[in-house]
């Protein structure tokens, strides 16, 4: 189950990223790099 979550907010992240060019501000900045960061351990945790 953490893999899928980890998968899952990895992704989200990564289409935020993609998406930041409509409105950038800091508090969605931060949630892109706090989404990737727990989604990469979720995932990568053995």
């Amino acid at each position: 189950m953490q893999k899928i979550c980890g998968f899952i907010l990895f992704w989200m992240a990564v289409g935020m990223t993609i998406g930041i060019s409509l409105d950038v501000n800091f508090f969605v900045i931060c949630l892109i790099l706090i989404m990737l960061v727990i989604g990469f351990h979720l995932f990568c945790k053995r």
